[in-house]
This record gives structure tokens, sequence and C-alpha cells, in this order.
């Protein structure tokens, strides 16, 4: 199996004739999915989506694929392919078309409604294409076809794109549940006229490669919420993506069949539902959903909320529920029902909140304890039997984490695929399609850029480290007054902490080590600022090591009279 080295140097010059791959996002890590495709100097994009921070990145609201490799050639950009509405792939898109609003974005009925209305919060109405399994549309200098693919979110697609250079097939996010809710299978005779045209290169989700057999029937859920429900005495609380219509649609059937009413909490998930609702993804009975001002005047038995928070986000609802920061207050009594998986990296902080709900009386239903949720993603017995349809020449796993691409590729070799054909790249890494072979040929910038606030790319990694310090070690600032000329001490120095856990008292026995140091360094005649303020830190920082083995942030403020 090829795979990149931390060595590799930007890529070449594109072969004539060639088409070109370069991941931005979703390989190493599950989230932020983005792909371009080069051909004749013309890009296409497969999905522009967001990964969620995590504890070590305090702060951040969202991270975005690194736009750098392609900024200074949006106008070849011939459109976006969105391959589901989920934010890991539609997320980003308009910090893109922030850069250039006129980028054509294709995709299904659902996707686009529900990226249409997230750029209306942006002020930006987008060009659209919208499209359909069996269809076929030429982009550019690309040839795409749409599949459908079963997924957690109706009308998700895969697309085969089609150059001079060879067939390319990007599965997007899929399974292969045989009964689907909505009676979407995935396409496998599409694949397998595809496959008899040859499949030169096939781009697959890898998130479930790890996990044998087939992934369970979304429909398996309805028994489980219908006992839950049946048990519960008080109000139940339904945390699940805001856009995971399957899902809600089976806790709004359990609902209805026990009577009880269903209100929508969070603006995504109101905005999200009621989309769906309109284009009819998602079955309403009447009088069944109720806006939570209505929840006063109904017995707490005959109440359900439906939620977004399911993977621990600080600011989602349920978190600040647990955290008794919400306007609905978790008493005695009441059932919370996690209704998904658990994402790579976010276990602490979903473990956090059920203690959180369970400490106020609440009793928590989840993955770990109850059949509430199955994947999306289609596991190692449903992906071999995929590659032995799909028979590509090359392949390429994506979406997932080093163990996920690495377990991808194994079960490609196993079907027949020569092993040095399963590339394994990573966030930035190049791909070239060049005879019909797949080659990594080198890597271009693909780093995280965090959203915090109305700021982009601001915050870095430095500046996410002085977060962390700040938080676990606190800060201590130091302010001294010298003479201009001399760099003499003339006032201080004032020695001030905050959450560092010292006492400002226990300060009197560093500051004649500071003293020293500034009247050492005036007599060698050191005035600079920036030199006295290291003389500070070096000062304070070894005797607050040496004394508590901490390692706060030092701050040192220099006054010159």
């Amino acid at each position: 199996m090829s795979h990149p080295h931390p060595e590799l140097g930007p890529p070449p010059a594109l072969p004539t004739g060639g088409l070109r791959i370069t991941p931005l996002g979703g390989l190493g890590e599950i989230g932020r999915n983005m792909t371009v495709f080069e051909y004749a100097g013309r890009l296409l994009i497969v999905d522009c989506g967001v990964l969620f921070p995590e504890e070590e990145q305090p702060g951040v609201d969202l991270i975005l694929p690194d736009f750098t490799s392609i900024r200074d050639r949006l106008d070849d950009i011939v459109g976006i392919v969105l391959t589901h509405g989920h934010e890991d792939h539609i997320g980003a898109v308009p910090f893109l078309l922030r850069e250039k609003d006129d980028i054509p974005l294709i995709g299904s009925k659902l996707t686009l409604a529900l990226i249409e209305a997230k750029l209306a919060e942006h002020r930006i109405r987008p060009y659209t294409l919208e499209v359909a399994e069996g269809q076929r549309e030429r982009i550019g200098p690309f040839d795409c076809e749409f599949v459908a693919v079963n997924h957690s979110i109706p009308d998700a697609l895969a697309v085969a794109i089609r150059t001079p250079a060879g067939m390319v097939v990007h599965t997007g996010d899929f399974k292969m549940d045989q009964l689907p809710l909505d009676g979407r299978l995935t396409d496998l005779h599409a694949f397998a006229r595809l496959s008899e045209e040859g499949i030169d290169l096939l781009l697959s989700d890898s998130t479930n490669a790890e996990v044998p057999g087939f992934i369970p029937h979304e429909r398996d859920i309805l028994p489980v919420l219908r006992q839950v429900f049946a048990k519960a005495e008080k109000r139940i609380i339904v945390a699940s993506f805001a856009s995971h219509v399957h899902r809600i649609q089976q806790v709004l059937d359990a609902a209805h069949e026990r009577g009880r009413k269903v209100a929508f909490i969070g603006r995504s998930m109101v905005r999200n539902m009621g989309i769906a609702r309109d284009l009819g993804y998602l079955r309403v009975p009447n009088g069944l959903v109720v806006d939570v001002k209505a929840l006063d005047d109904i017995p707490d038995e005959r109440v359900v909320l439906v939620c977004t928070g399911s993977q621990g986000e600080p600011m989602a609802a349920l978190s600040r529920m647990a955290n008794r920061d919400h306007q609905i207050r978790i008493v005695e009594g009441d059932t919370v029902v996690l209704a998904s998986s658990l994402i790579p990296g976010n276990e602490t902080a979903v473990y956090r909140v059920i203690n959180g709900l369970t400490r106020w009386g609440a009793h928590v239903v989840h993955k770990g304890n109850a059949k509430v949720h199955v994947s999306g993603h289609a596991s190692a017995g449903e992906l071999l039997y995929f590659y032995n349809i799909c028979k590509p020449r090359n392949l390429m796993p994506v979406h997932g984490e080093w163990r996920h691409l690495r377990a991808n590729a194994d079960l490609g070799a196993a079907t027949g695929i020569p092993k040095e054909r399963c590339v394994i790249a990573e966030d930035g890494v190049v791909v070239d399609l060049v005879d019909g072979v797949a080659k990594v040929v080198g890597k271009v910038q693909a780093g995280y850029v965090y959203v915090d606030g109305l700021s982009v790319g601001d915050v870095t990694e430095s500046s996410l480290k002085d977060r962390r310090i700040l938080g676990e070690e606190g800060i201590i600032s130091v302010f001294v007054v010298v003479d201009a000329s001399t760099g003499k001490l003339v006032g201080g120095p004032f020695i001030q902490a905050r959450g560092s856990g010292i006492d400002d008292d226990a300060f009197g026995a560093v500051l004649p080590k500071v003293e020293e140091s500034l009247a050492r360094a005036a007599s060698d005649g050191v005035a600079e600022v920036r030199q006295l303020q290291q003389l500070i830190r070096r000062s304070v920082g070894k005797w607050v090591s040496d004394t508590y083995r901490r390692r706060p942030m030092i701050l040192p403020v220099v006054v010159e009279v």
C-alpha cells in the first residue's frame, strides 16, 4: 500500500491528461470533508464541511478546511458537489462562498435546502443545480453521474466523475441498509453498471471499516424507543444531530403512539426539521409538534423534547441542561435519550453530560445501555460486498481516522485490489491518476483553520497553547517601571496572580530575585524592553517552577519613564 511520507514536497505540474485528487479534510479525522479534483486547469470540489472542536481547542467554535492551496484559483472552480446535508460535509460552504459567492452548488433537493437556509444566515444567495439519482450533468470538463446511497439523512448521493483520465467514484457517506425507512436503497445496480464501464479510482467511506459484519437496520430502533417511551414517568428528552431526519421520524412516531406532544429545541433543529417537513421528508401528524412555549400547559408525562447536544457540545441544549444553564430544568424522573453514536474524541465530553444529567435525577438512555443508535456508515462486511461489485482498479479510503483508512485499505486488498493500488493519503496529500494508476505525488498546506466568534483563521496553534496554559495553570503578571536611558528600576516590581493557586503575598520571596536580575542587566547596559521582559519571565518562571512545580503564563509589563 502506498502511503505518504512526512517529507513530501509540493506536487509537480499535473501531467497532460492526468486527474489530480487533493483531499483538504476528512482523512485522518472524522469531519471537515473536502476533496478537490483537478483536470485540464479546472477544479471540482466534492463536499466542504466542518470539524467540531475538542477540549484541547478552547474557545473554538468550528474548524474549517484550509483553502490556501485553492485561494488563488477560485475562478477555476466549476462547482461544489455536496453528497448530503450533514455539517461535516456542508458546514464550511459559507466560508468558501464568502471568498467567491458565485461558485455553483450541486446537490439533491434536501441537501440544497439545508445549505441554502444556512447561507441565508450569511446573506449569501448561491447559484444551485438540483440533481437526483440517475442524473448526469456536465460540470466544466467533469461528466458527473449521481447515484443513490443510503445514509442517516435522506437524499444522500454518490458521484461518478468521468474525465478522459478515467472514472473516479466518490461514495460520500453510505451504508447498505436493506430496509430503509424511506425505501431508498443504495443503488448497487448502478454501481455494477459503473463497474462494467470501469472504475479507475474509488474513494470510499472508511468510518466503520473496523466493524465486522453488517450494520443493523435503522427501523430496528423504533421498538427500543417504544419500550423507553412506555417506561418513561415524566418528560422524554431526545438528543440527536439536527439533520438526522430518519431518527427523528421514529421519535415522532413513538411519541404519537403514546399520546405525547413534541417540541423541537435549538435553532438548527427547528430550522432543519421545518425544512424536512416542508419538503415531505418528515411526516408529522397534525397537532403533534408544538412550540416550546406551549409546554407549560402540557403535563410532563405527555411531553417529548427533541434537541441537539448528543456529542457533548458545550453550547448545545443538552449540555446546558446538564449544567443548569438552560430554560429546561432536568428533574427527577425525566428520561434522556442520546440517539447517536460517539464521534471519536468526544467520549469525555459526552460522559460528562451524562453524569450531569444523572446527577439531577434523569434516567439516561444511550448506545452503551440500549439500542438507540445504528450507524450511517458501511461496516466491513458491506464494504467487502461493495468492492466485489465495483472492482475498482485503484482504491483511496476517505472519511476516517488513520486506523479506519488502514482497515479500509486492507479490505480492498482482500478483495483483490493490488496493495500498491490501495492509496492511503491524509489531508493535503496529492494523488494523481495517470494512465490508470493512482499515485501520491506531493503535499499541499491543509492545516486547521479555526473559527472563533467572527474571527476566521486568526486563532493559531500558538494562541490555543496559551489558552490551555491559562486554563490549566493561570497567569502571573509582573509590572515594573524602569529608566528609559539606563534601564535601572524606578518602580516595582508589582506581582499579581490569577488562577495559579499562588497567594499574592507569597511573591515577596521572588521580588529580590527580579530586582537583582534587573540591576545586573542595567549594569551590563541592557535597556531594551523585550530583553528586560525575558529576564523577568525567566526569574519568576524559575522560582514558580522550583517552589510550586507549576508553569503558569507569566506576563511581564515594562514601562519606561
